[in-house]
């Protein structure tokens, strides 16, 4: 049975400045967002798209910024709003207090969403084709932020049957060993998202099929890792036994599937437009 180190989730400290490590990992994230995106831009079709101009580094850039601004927004705003409206309800000038924590990844992913439609309607491209550029450069972000929770030591897993190897005892969460979940989600709705995606989008494919396949994909690895992640405290296991974020993965699983279907009914000429 494995303990989890117990390590200062203070990165560095500049005097009154501290550095986090979960910010760090942030700035990973989007470092390896604009790594991919700008390999991506080699793939069909951006590398033969010429209206309503070649897309190039600098979209990339702007798209990042953009991308940034959803992700913290849509993030806090969706943690507030699934996991605890009561209280901000209550306390709603809290929301704005990012530093004592508090994100959602379906929040963000909404926020991305909103943010890449804006983005994609002040560039005159169609949205669906931004949004398959983006999804298969999202996944290492993801597990970056994974990597963020487990230094932590937040969002530990279910207890675990103390014969498992890589049980471990999570600091705050008692004495039993427990699934170290964050590990899990950092392999499934990362690493291998990631390469089931990048493999997917590198052959030619209609245009949001590839974001269907992101949903559908990430919808599905987190709905079985939530079954090793400790459910939050104050919300417990909702309907059906099931936590609220399996509960938010139905619906992305079901948009995604209908995305894909539908797009690969369209036809190619219209794609084109």
């Amino acid at each position: 049975m494995l303990v989890h180190p117990q390590i200062d989730p203070i990165a560095l400290r500049l005097g009154p400045l501290a550095v986090h490590w979960y910010g760090i990992t942030y700035l990973v994230a989007f470092a390896l967002f604009f790594f991919l995106a700008t390999r991506r831009l080699r793939h069909e079709p951006y590398a033969s798209i010429t209206r309503p101009a070649p897309w190039t580094r600098r979209d990339i850039e702007d798209m990042l910024f953009w991308g940034v601004l959803g992700v913290i927004a849509g993030g806090r705003l969706g943690y507030c709003l699934f996991y605890k409206p009561a209280y901000y309800a209550a306390h709603p000038l809290e929301i704005f207090a990012i530093w004592q924590g508090g994100m959602s990844f379906h929040g963000g992913m909404l926020g991305v969403i909103v943010a890449m439609m804006l983005w994609a309607r002040r560039r005159g491209r169609p949205w669906l084709q931004v949004t398959d550029l983006v999804a298969p450069c999202v996944p290492l972000g993801l597990a970056s932020g994974r990597v963020g929770n487990f230094i932590n030591g937040e969002l530990w897993g279910r207890v675990a049957d103390p014969s498992l190897p890589w049980a471990m005892v999570f600091r705050g969460a008692g004495d039993a060993p427990r699934h170290p979940s964050q590990v899990y989600q950092f392999l499934l709705e990362g690493v291998l998202l990631f390469v089931l995606l990048w493999l997917y989008a590198r052959r030619p494919r209609k245009m949001g099929q590839v974001s269907g396949a992101f949903l559908v994909g990430y919808g599905v690895f987190r709905f079985i890792a939530e079954y090793f992640r400790e459910p939050d405290a104050h919300l417990g296991l909702l309907a059906l036994g099931m936590s609220m974020g399996q509960w938010l993965c139905v619906p992305m699983i079901v948009a995604g599937a209908a995305l894909w279907a539908w797009a690969g009914r369209q036809d190619e000429k219209i794609q084109a437009k």
